[in-house]
């Protein structure tokens, strides 16, 4: 009899941990617009039309191109599609959260997400809704203000910074010009030098989230010049945030 009791209470106690929505910002779309600071970006009079393939966009001097990368064969096989992206303003790039809420262990498909919000280009950001730690700052507007690992930080000037989330706090970030951040790391190249020891690093101290060995999918956003950013992700399912770049 104990151990059946311990066990339906471990068991309850991972199904609030890990499945049991907990829903903090209903919805995130009015949330933003009564805190965000942020001027909009200006609308052109005279914008022209997009150029759309299967594989590309251009409107007014922002483009995407996705190509299809694989190496390896048989069962070590890896397939990507890396992004290159290039925006005229920095906040074109915006950040949507699953089901249009804030919360823990709230999941919605990257697709899903990128329709409710029309997004020319959408991948899963960092999970956030995993943790309840972090830095999170999303258009610019602060989400959560723990700071607790390695971030990447989005300027509104165009430019991205690695930084260490326990140096400083959100409100300095968004003082500073940052229009969003994901909490996840550790960064795998700085100063165009790969980060030595990456397959040792520790993701988080948390049980089951220790470290980055092994193949598993994965998603990677990089810069390469001021509004000019690539990104590689395999496919992932559901997923709790998504970055796009607006039309």
């Amino acid at each position: 009899m104990v151990v059946v009791l311990c066990l339906g209470g471990g068991a309850a106690w991972a199904a609030d941990r890990y499945l049991v929505e907990h829903v903090q910002i209903s919805d995130v779309a009015a949330y933003e617009a009564a805190k965000s600071t942020a001027e909009p970006t200006p609308q052109s009079t005279t914008s022209s039309a997009a150029t759309v393939t299967a594989d590309s966009y251009s409107r007014d001097g922002t483009t995407v191109t996705v190509t299809k990368k694989t190496t390896g064969s048989g069962d070590d096989t890896v397939t990507a599609y890396v992004a290159d992206v290039v925006v005229t303003d920095a906040t074109e790039v915006r950040s949507a959260f699953a089901k249009n809420q804030f919360g823990e262990n709230i999941t919605e498909r990257t697709s899903a997400i990128a329709a409710d919000n029309d997004a020319v280009l959408a991948i899963n950001g960092d999970y956030y809704g995993f943790r309840s730690t972090g830095i999170e700052i999303r258009n610019g507007v602060v989400y959560r203000d723990d700071g607790a690992r390695q971030g990447l930080a989005f300027y509104t000037d165009g430019h991205v910074a690695v930084y260490d989330e326990t140096t400083t706090s959100a409100d300095d970030l968004v003082a500073d010009g940052v229009w969003n951040t994901l909490s996840f790391g550790p960064a795998l190249v700085e100063n165009s030098t790969v980060v030595n020891g990456i397959d040792s690093v520790e993701v988080d101290t948390n049980v089951g989230n220790h470290s980055i060995q092994g193949d598993q999918p994965r998603t990677a956003v990089g810069v390469i010049d001021a509004n000019h950013y690539t990104s590689s992700s395999s496919s992932t399912g559901a997923t709790r945030a998504t970055a796009r770049a607006r039309p």
